[in-house]
């Protein structure tokens, strides 16, 4: 396990600094941020000042090296537009969006598990029918159709949820909605299917010989054995909510890391940009190396 970890480490790591790379040099194409920050009418020697203050009069490169020499020091830098720390701002905004996936995924995967099992019982019927339909309509929308119908619907003519903010429970109400419909769908999908082969093997077989009732041979003997396809689809679909939760929270006002990301997009707050990156892509990996202990506690087959 500890060379599989350290593996993983290393390989995420040459990952992160082809990304940090990437990005770089990407944020560097939207232009100087001198002009947004400082009057129009501000002289050259203002500019300069400002430049130097936040090393960009250096070339590219000496930038990039720069930033990788103070990474190894845990040193983020400092955000432009804020004056503080860019580590505290993220991790401000990352804080938000990890109560956000975190609800969404805890109630996409308890109502997943529920519905996907009880249609693969009833394969065929009327439930799975029904359930199997709205899937597929939820695992094929669009996010921000979904939230802009929602909004139109739900606050502007029945008034009952705000459009933005997070002062109480019903500011939430809608994010989560939204944020549930794509993966509950995929989800679903993948119980239903992991079930039906599960619930029409020799062990379940065997267990309704024995006269064991339903519940126990649907959550206990059947569920254990189909969720390693599963817990994929969970792990990729938290990811997705980590990474992609930018159209949502943009829309609804949400002040996640991904509002950020764009706010400082548009800012040219390259540093707070690169944090972001930095703290999304180490909590993905950290999820993954979580989920594939998962796999090995619930298959004592796998070994790494």
């Amino acid at each position: 396990m500890l060379k599989f970890l350290g593996t993983r480490a290393i390989t995420s790591g040459i990952s992160l600094v082809g990304l940090i790379l990437l990005v770089f040099f990407l944020s560097r194409l939207t232009g100087d941020p001198t002009g947004l920050y400082l009057p129009l009418d501000a002289s050259e020697e203002s500019r300069n000042q400002f430049r130097e203050i936040h090393g960009l009069n250096d070339p590219l490169l000496i930038q990039f090296f720069n930033y990788l020499g103070d990474l190894i020091r845990l040193d983020f830098g400092d955000s432009i537009r804020r004056s503080e720390p860019a580590i505290d701002v993220v991790l401000r905004g990352f804080g938000w969006t990890l109560q956000l996936a975190a609800v969404t995924m805890s109630l996409v995967v308890f109502f997943a598990i529920i519905v996907g099992s009880l249609a693969a019982f009833h394969v065929g019927g009327v439930f799975d029918r029904i359930a199997t339909f709205f899937s597929l309509i939820g695992a094929s929308a669009p996010d921000f159709w979904v939230a802009i119908v929602a909004i139109v619907i739900f606050s502007v003519n029945l008034g009952w949820f705000p459009t933005s903010g997070t002062g109480t429970v019903w500011h939430w109400v809608l994010p989560v909605s939204v944020l549930f419909i794509r993966p509950f769908g995929l989800i679903l999908q993948i119980v239903r299917g992991s079930m039906i082969t599960a619930l029409s093997s020799a062990y379940v077989k065997t267990a309704r010989a024995k006269g064991i009732k339903n519940r126990p041979i649907i959550f206990v003997h059947a569920l254990r054995n189909a969720l390693l396809p599963v817990i994929t689809v969970i792990g990729d679909q938290a990811a997705a909510l980590l990474n992609g939760a930018v159209v949502v929270e943009t829309i609804f006002g949400f002040p996640g890391v991904g509002k950020l990301m764009i706010d400082s997009i548009l800012q040219r707050d390259f540093t707070v940009v690169l944090a972001a990156i930095m703290v999304t892509a180490t909590a993905i990996f950290i999820m993954n190396i979580l989920i594939d202990i998962f796999y090995s506690i619930l298959d004592p087959r796998i070994r790494y």
